[in-house]
């Protein structure tokens, strides 16, 4: 994420390779003023405005997602073009990806390019389906500027890309005019169709997700707790909105083959240490303003399955030691859906993950059917946690300490509720 991150570059992809000696892509959420799954996600208007006391929960909150600028209801029409040519994107990273800051499981896939090598601008990103822009946002990049561009096809139904490193000529006009009249109360309706060119991408992943506010995630234990990225809850499978033809190709660059295909994002199951967790008073998902550890993201915690391989589980920390981590345990056990007030102090040796193929590491960018996890040999410490009531955990990290060392939790333990 969800945050200002929104996919790998180059440079990014070279510390994954670092930390778990494999080669990867991921990363997003929002900017300019409207959010960013990174570091400096601006989370304002989280709280749809009804514009009529007769319009449905779920227009009300489309409409907060389109800036007030849409028409229409319900799946008008499917997504029926790739958003990127068929010979630049390699896979399609599923939703619930947890790396770096994106602590909890990420809103979005990403379609990863052939090439993390290439320089922006290198691939064209064209709509996926007739559709009106309404919203684009921007954040600084070394190369220039990169883009988050919202589409809405009606009130309940719209997706977005980000992570675009330029928009086409007519695209840019039409920002360029938005952007100088804004403050008069303009609003951005650019129509596009289905294949049109919009922009280009290179260097990165291009991140994708479809939102349909007629249908909210049910696996959140506390739906409020995200209101600071009011689209989350809205996640929709994406493969439910392609036509026939469109499905059958992307789902040829899909890696995770276990239900729900797509990828799952809300794993939270009330009473259960699965899912994720809110450091005590730090606001939810949005985070508290001058929190020690950090950015937003360091009240997070999440016991959440691998994106790809779900019957192993990661433990997905906002603060480890000063920093945004994720694990594996060595026995993967016992899984967090296990896990409840019976069951007393649970302890965690921590290890990098692993992703194998035919006895090989895999590069996470390469299509492969016998994709398996395993813990590395990397141990950075021991995890602590405890459910002490439904909605109410304690959890205390020891960095380069054993499990075997470990009796009990200490002072610096601390709180997580949902």
């Amino acid at each position: 994420m969800p945050g200002s991150k929104k996919g790998f570059s180059v440079v990014e992809v070279v510390v994954i390779l670092l930390v778990l000696g494999v080669i990867g892509a991921a990363g997003g959420l929002y900017f300019n003023g409207r959010g960013d799954d990174d570091q400096n996600s601006n989370r304002e208007n989280a709280t749809p405005t009804p514009t009529t006391a007769t319009e449905s929960d779920a227009v009300h909150a489309g409409r907060q997602l389109a800036n007030n600028n849409c028409s229409g209801e319900g799946v008008t029409s499917l997504l029926s073009h790739a958003p990127m040519d068929p010979n630049d994107f390699s896979i399609v990273i599923p939703y619930g990806l947890m790396i770096g800051g994106h602590v909890t499981p990420i809103d979005h896939q990403y379609f990863s390019p052939v090439d993390y090598q290439s320089q922006p601008d290198a691939y064209p990103v064209y709509a996926m389906g007739d559709a009106t822009i309404v919203d684009i946002g921007t954040r600084p990049r070394p190369f220039g500027e990169e883009y988050r561009i919202v589409f809405s096809v009606s009130c309940t139904y719209l997706y977005y890309y980000d992570l675009v490193t330029s928009l086409t000529d007519d695209v840019k006009t039409a920002y360029d005019e938005w952007i100088q009249n804004k403050d008069q109360g303009a609003r951005l309706s650019f129509l596009v169709k289905a294949g049109q060119q919009i922009g280009n991408i290179g260097g990165q992943t291009l991140d994708f997700a479809v939102w349909d506010t007629t249908k909210p995630l049910t696996g959140f234990v506390v739906p409020e707790h995200y209101s600071a990225e009011s689209w989350k809850i809205y996640t929709a499978d994406p493969l439910d909105y392609y036509t026939d033809e469109l499905k059958e190709r992307i789902l040829s660059r899909y890696v995770r083959k276990v239900e729900p295909i797509s990828g799952k994002i809300d794993y939270d199951v009330d009473g259960r240490l699965i899912g994720t967790w809110f450091l005590q008073g730090t606001n939810g998902y949005a985070g508290a303003e001058g929190y020690t550890g950090g950015d937003y993201w360091g009240g997070h915690l999440s016991f959440a399955p691998n994106l790809y391989v779900p019957d192993w589980f990661e433990i997905s920390i906002g603060d480890f030691n000063g920093e945004a981590k994720q694990f594996v345990t060595t026995a993967n056990s016992p899984q967090p859906s296990e896990v409840t007030t019976a069951t007393g102090l649970v302890k965690y040796e921590l290890a990098d993950l692993v992703y194998m193929s035919n006895g090989q590491a895999w590069d996470q960018n390469s299509l492969v059917d016998d994709l398996s996890v395993q813990a590395g040999s990397y141990r950075p410490g021991c995890a602590l946690v405890q459910m002490t009531g439904d909605r109410e955990i304690k959890f205390e990290t020891f960095a380069n300490v054993a499990c075997s060392s470990v009796l009990s939790f200490t002072e610096a333990a601390k709180v997580y509720t949902r």
